[in-house]
């Protein structure tokens, strides 16, 4: 790969970076007080975006950005389909795995054997021990501490026990998925989907236009006589979360394409934005802009959002060469996982001390500094970690 290259596959970690910023810092706002409503989700019924509602769709079309990089890669090192798909399968599960855990948490219950802070910090060291970037997997050490990742999240998911529940201990069950597993859902269909159909661009635009598609029927009546199947065979997020993932895949094969000719690409994604944004106002005409719903006004629009946030970052990252910003939290892009878990463990600590912040330091627009500092401070420290070795990678 040359250096020009390298330097260009580098907006994407930069956008994944800049996300997964926003991400932390929008999940620490529920520490927060007096804070404006535009920060964080819009309520289901409303019908808007929040900036919490953006952040997650972005996202999710980054997974769709990197998967033509990373099925290129592993074919050219000589991985055949069936490998890969493999792969793919085992980072799904690995995804689904942890978002089950987590949403669980939100209905843990207070008269449980485990303390939740205790349960919720178990879990956490678990997903390290299991998915550690270890120097050399193969190495006794490396084996049996996985061994005991397993053990532990085996007997961690024994101990669960669900608030208000008849049933004492195993009581965990999916829910919605958690962010997670709802990434694992997405990466996973889209994924197999430019596996085998060798990447061909037709095909991946017909994916997204696809599960538009099916957003809106499944949005509508159109498919209610499938209702009694709804609950255990359908796509996530009524089709709005993969088609974004999808978009994801479509913009990056444009990026590839014209990789030489980056004014060219990005007056395509131009169009793309506005086609996308234009498609979601047309269809708020029909269905509200709701995240929590998973509407089709709600996926296109954050589609074309996210669209031109990329073209942005190319912009500044591939074009003006302006990356000196970038360095504090690139940890964020390339330890994306790590950086995402380790607010898990902070809060786990600090629910065992019974501390917070001063309610001045929490509230208004010193609160939101704050929340952007942690957010900043987690990055730092997961770029300690990456330093030394430690990272999760699927």
């Amino acid at each position: 790969m040359s250096g020009q290259t390298a330097h260009r596959l580098e907006s994407i970690d930069a956008y994944r970076a800049l996300v997964m910023l926003l991400m932390i810092f929008v999940n620490d706002t529920w520490t927060l007080i007096a804070i404006p409503g535009w920060i964080g989700h819009m309520p289901a019924e409303a019908d808007g975006l929040g900036l919490a509602d953006v952040v997650f769709p972005a996202f999710l079309f980054i997974v769709g950005l990197s998967i033509p990089l990373a099925i290129r890669s592993r074919l050219r090192k000589g991985d055949s389909r069936r490998q890969i798909a493999g792969h793919i399968a085992l980072r799904s599960l690995a995804l689904l795995i942890m978002g089950v855990f987590h949403v669980n948490l939100d209905y843990y219950a207070h008269t449980a054997l485990m303390p939740k802070g205790v349960w919720q910090l178990a879990i956490t060291v678990g997903f390290f021990l299991v998915w550690l970037d270890y120097p050399n997997p193969q190495s006794g050490k490396a084996k049996l501490m996985k061994a005991a990742g397993i053990v532990m999240l085996l007997v961690l998911t024994a101990l669960f026990e669900r608030e208000g529940h008849s049933r004492r201990w195993l009581a965990m069950e999916p829910h919605w998925w958690g962010i997670l597993g709802l990434i694992g859902w997405s990466y996973f269909l889209v994924s197999v989907v430019f596996l085998y159909t060798h990447g061909k661009r037709w095909a991946q635009g017909a994916l997204f236009a696809g599960l538009v598609l099916f957003n809106m029927g499944a949005q509508s009546d159109v498919f209610d006589a499938l209702d009694p199947v709804r609950e255990y065979i359908w796509i996530v997020g009524d089709g709005a979360l993969p088609a974004l993932t999808a978009c994801g895949v479509v913009v990056s094969q444009l990026y590839l394409l014209h990789k030489d000719r980056l004014y060219v690409f990005l007056r395509k994604a131009l169009w793309i934005t506005l086609a996308l944004v234009g498609s979601g106002l047309l269809a708020r005409m029909e269905w509200n802009v709701s995240k929590i719903w998973a509407t089709p006004s709600f996926s296109l629009l954050c589609a074309g959002i996210s669209t031109a946030g990329f073209a942005a970052v190319v912009y500044v990252a591939d074009i003006k060469r302006w990356i000196a910003w970038y360095r504090i939290i690139r940890p964020a892009g390339t330890s994306t996982l790590t950086c995402y878990l380790l607010p898990y463990i902070h809060y786990a600590l600090l629910g065992f001390v019974g501390w917070q912040l001063p309610e001045i330091l929490r509230t208004g627009a010193v609160g939101i500094m704050k929340s952007l500092a942690y957010a900043l401070l987690i990055i730092i420290f997961t770029g300690v970690l990456e330093r030394s070795r430690i990272r999760l990678k699927l």
